[in-house]
């Protein structure tokens, strides 16, 4: 649901987006997903989004229909361009292929054409299946891996801010940015600005940006300005 969100965010603004990695759950939905957003101002939008965001319905998939409560974390990483000074040392990393996953097709599940890097120094973990080639999944793997590293780079600067550290979240358990309230009423809060909307599914339908407007102009100290 929060994929598909974020999906319909960037489809409205007319962002190109495409799926680089999508792991299933072990019961049902998704485990982690890698989204590229391509589009002018992405990354200072989405950055918004960056946290916990809590879920409480009636589960689709308990036979008692009881109210459950789900959690799942966002984090948004810049991308980095070819020539951006990232140092990645290939004694740093490890590198696994696989067999991509997915509905079937002559190529999938045939070849390992899937690629799994992890670099050692940092312990992140990226992986890409999207391409038919090895080759094609490792440049895509490593462009993500740059980005992640740089955007480690810009949280250890921006921490050393003490100003900067007491307006941010960590995304862990029970930090969550927004509730998203199926039931026992129908209400979406964001936890950071209060902003509070009734039209549940119209948010989960990707209008989230008087959520991400309103976030923006409190952290740049004007939470009273009119939102376009």
């Amino acid at each position: 649901m929060l994929v598909r969100m974020i999906s319909r965010y960037c489809e409205r603004k007319g962002w190109k987006i495409d799926l680089l990695d999508e792991q299933p759950g072990e019961e049902a939905g998704i485990k982690s997903a890698t989204l590229a957003v391509t589009g002018e101002y992405a990354y200072g939008l989405l950055k918004a989004e960056m946290g916990v965001h809590r879920l409480v319905r009636i589960s689709p998939f308990d036979a008692n229909a009881r109210r459950q409560t789900s959690f799942a974390a966002m984090s948004v990483s810049p991308d980095v361009e070819e020539d951006m000074e990232i140092e990645v040392r290939d004694e740093d990393l490890r590198i696994d292929v696989f067999r991509a996953g997915g509905a079937g097709g002559q190529h999938v599940n045939k070849t390992e054409s899937a690629v799994r890097i992890t670099h050692l120094p940092t312990g992140i973990v990226v992986q890409c299946q999207s391409e038919r080639s090895q080759h094609s999944n490792k440049a895509q793997a490593m462009r993500v891996l740059k980005s992640r590293l740089y955007e480690l780079k810009l949280r250890e600067q921006e921490e050393k801010q003490a100003a900067f550290q007491k307006e941010k979240k960590a995304i862990e358990w029970g930090s969550q940015i927004r509730s998203y309230v199926l039931a026992p009423y129908r209400q979406v809060a964001d936890h950071r600005t209060d902003l509070k909307v009734g039209n549940v599914d119209a948010v989960l339908d990707g209008e989230i940006e008087q959520f991400i407007r309103a976030f923006l102009l409190q952290r740049a100290g004007r939470p009273g300005d009119a939102l376009p």
